[in-house]
């Protein structure tokens, strides 16, 4: 955020391993990042896909799905998805294997239309208290997910983000330093007398020494007995 793009190529290093013979495998690939045209949507919104894992929602054809259930409850065409995210690093739960239960993906869509009346509805205090009761939060309109994704809605967060201003890139100059006349050097640190501190430091010990060797010679030579 903020910053200013232009072109950036990127290379990243994927490493991927199968979940039943745990072989792995490693590609390199090269993305080129470019900025949106009409920007970062300022709306936001992230729902918590329970069916599904973060492999099955990254083809093309299953997020184009994805976004026609979105544009059903959002009332807006221009959704785009933004992010896709397991649930595992959210700090879910890895699902027993059993039933063919699911990781959980969160998928954030973003658009340049307000939020719809539904999901305002769905994110109220009265909504979060009947999920704090395990009940079904307050939705007005249809679930235009069903059946091919089943949304949390508990789980569902809208946020709103306002465009950063951008700061102006960097001016390269001729490489020559410019002639300000003569060079000032800074003022003159006044002189300490490092003595005392000198004579401290070494005679304190030495004095401390020879005082513990007059006193233990003193107990070994002078407390014998018949002396």
């Amino acid at each position: 955020k903020g910053w200013h793009l232009q072109r950036c190529p990127l290379s990243l290093q994927v490493l991927a391993y199968n979940r039943r013979t745990y072989t792995t495998v490693s590609q390199r690939l090269v993305i080129t990042v470019i900025p949106a045209p009409g920007g970062e949507p300022p709306y936001q919104g992230e729902f918590l896909v329970g069916n599904r894992n973060v492999e099955e929602l990254l083809p093309e054809a299953a997020r184009e799905m994805f976004l026609q259930g979105s544009s059903g409850v959002w009332e807006r065409g221009d959704l785009q998805v933004i992010n896709i995210t397991s649930a595992l690093d959210r700090g879910g739960r890895v699902p027993l294997p059993i039933e063919g239960r699911k990781e959980g993906v969160y998928v954030k869509v973003g658009s340049h239309s307000p939020f719809s009346s539904c999901l305002e509805s769905a994110v109220s205090p009265q909504s979060r208290f009947r999920c704090s009761l395990g009940q079904q939060p307050l939705a007005s309109c249809y679930d235009t997910f069903a059946p091919h994704f089943s949304i949390r809605w508990c789980n569902l967060s809208l946020l709103q983000v306002w465009p950063s201003p951008t700061t102006p890139g960097l001016v390269w100059g001729s490489g020559v330093l410019e002639d300000d006349g003569d060079f000032q050097p800074p003022t003159e640190v006044p002189l300490h007398d490092l003595l005392p501190g000198f004579l401290v430091t070494l005679l304190v010990p030495l004095v401390v020494a020879a005082l513990l060797c007059l006193l233990l010679g003193h107990l070994m030579c002078c407390r014998r007995e018949g002396v």
